[in-house]
Formats: C-alpha cells, sequence, structure tokens
C-alpha cells in the first residue's frame, strides 16, 4: 500500500501537481479505500497527463492496472481507483469547491513538498 502512494506521489510530481495530500482511511468504518491521494492543476491538460503518469507509473513498477478512472471526458477532477488507493486531480478551483479533504477532517493527513 505505501509502495504504491509513494509511487502515485511521484507520478505527481513528475507533472508538476500541486498541493499534494493522503489520507489515511483505514480505521474509518464504510470508506471506500485505504488511501486518498488529492492534487490540484492549473489546467484540464495538466490534470489529464497527471492521471496519465499514474497509470504508467504505477503500470511500470507495479505491473497494475487501475480498476477504474472516471471524469477523463472533460478533465476538470479525474479519479484513478486502485480499489485501496483513490486518486483525485482536481482543477486549482474545483479542489477548493469540493472541499474533499474536510469531509475526512478526522483522518490522518500527510502533506508533500517537493522543490519545482
Amino acid at each position: 500500500m505505501e509502495k504504491l502512494v509513494e509511487i502515485i506521489v511521484n507520478a505527481i510530481e513528475d507533472k508538476k501537481g500541486k498541493n499534494i495530500v493522503s489520507l489515511d482511511l483505514t480505521g474509518f468504518d464504510g470508506a471506500i479505500c485505504s488511501h486518498f491521494v488529492v492534487c490540484n492543476a492549473d489546467s484540464p491538460a495538466q490534470v489529464s497527463a497527471i492521471a496519465g503518469n499514474i497509470e504508467e507509473e504505477v503500470s511500470k513498477q507495479l505491473g497494475e492496472n487501475p480498476w477504474r478512472i472516471e471524469g477523463q471526458q472533460f478533465a476538470q477532477w479525474i479519479a484513478v481507483d486502485y480499489v485501496d488507493v483513490v486518486v483525485h486531480i482536481f482543477l486549482t478551483e474545483l479542489r477548493g469547491f469540493y472541499k474533499l479533504e474536510e469531509l475526512w477532517a478526522d483522518a490522518p493527513m500527510k502533506k508533500y513538498e517537493y522543490e519545482e
């Protein structure tokens, strides 16, 4: 699980995704997965590029493909679902609107900082 999250975060960083966080949902009854990884990007093209890089890197390094990908048509919010880990890639303005992290405010959160 941690290796998958690490590969996802690195793939996001490679495409300059912003404000990357992971939420550990393992202690929550009813959670649809054990981890959320959330980030944002400044354009639909960047949202798509991040999703594509995640898919490529996870496949290359772990041989796993996502169970499902949603939102690719408009690339404003793409969810990449690896069953135990779900990645949410938002356009910056939509992330502020949906405030996904606030829905799981009690979950342990890890913020990732990287040099641009």
